[in-house]
């Protein structure tokens, strides 16, 4: 059997000269990251809106349009309706190396600023630093279908309802909204909501979760899947 691949993170690379975007993208596999390419600006986005990538590494001088342009964009997004992720990690790498050209790109938004010709150990170092300060900071609204998680203002929506939760409702929400098709097992879900160290006989979980469901969609009962003698879901795959 293979050994299986884990990546570290996911990067879309948007780089216009096909030869700089390959040895990127090679080199950036190597060291097990998930690399999609974007030689445009509307690339990029499309890719940024659908995929939920980790990082964004930017060239600013692109085709079909600026560079600064693509990172106002995602930064202006309210991280709901645009499906963008305001607080996206982006690395600038381009050849403009003004001062005028790095300060404008900072203020505009980008986490790290790196000038062509560059060396990869460098700009891997830099990617990693960003991603590491990035991963200690709070999460921003999540879509899924017509629900939607604000954590930071602990709020949640279906179709424009509001849903008023308990707090422990709202953290099994939550830490189900992570990956919302992946099955948590029940062991999970205790330790992540309930801090509860190994097998458990509680059953707070299930009757968390049943009333989770009624309160997200009373009718339907969309959300929420139970995995019979596994664990949770919150919708299927």
């Amino acid at each position: 059997m293979l050994p299986q691949r884990e990546e570290i993170a996911s990067l879309v690379v948007c780089e216009d000269d096909d030869v700089t975007l390959d040895l990127l993208c090679e080199h950036l596999a190597a060291d097990r990251f998930g690399v999609m390419p974007a030689p445009c600006a509307s690339d990029a986005l499309r890719l940024c809106r659908y995929n939920h990538p980790d990082l964004l590494l930017l060239d600013l001088s692109l085709p079909d349009a600026s560079g600064l342009d693509v990172l106002r964009e995602i930064r202006e997004a309210d991280g709901i309706d645009s499906r963008f992720d305001p607080r996206l990690p982006v690395v600038v790498l381009t050849g403009r190396n003004g001062e005028t050209d790095r300060v404008r790109g900072l203020d505009s938004g980008a986490d790290d600023y790196l000038v062509k010709p560059f060396r990869y150990p460098e700009l891997r170092a830099r990617i990693r630093a960003v991603l590491r300060r990035r991963g200690h900071a709070q999460d921003g609204p999540r879509r899924i279908g017509d629900l939607i998680i604000d954590p930071l203002r602990r709020r949640v929506t279906v179709g424009g309802r509001e849903v008023h939760l308990t707090i422990k409702e709202f953290d099994l929400l939550r830490a189900l909204s992570a990956d919302p098709t992946r099955v948590f097992t029940k062991e999970e879900l205790l330790d992540a909501v309930w801090a509860y160290k190994g097998p458990s006989k509680t059953r707070t979980l299930d009757s968390h979760a049943s009333r989770l469901r009624r309160s997200l969609d009373p009718e339907g009962g969309r959300f929420v899947v139970n995995c019979w003698g596994i664990g949770y879901r919150l919708i299927a795959g």
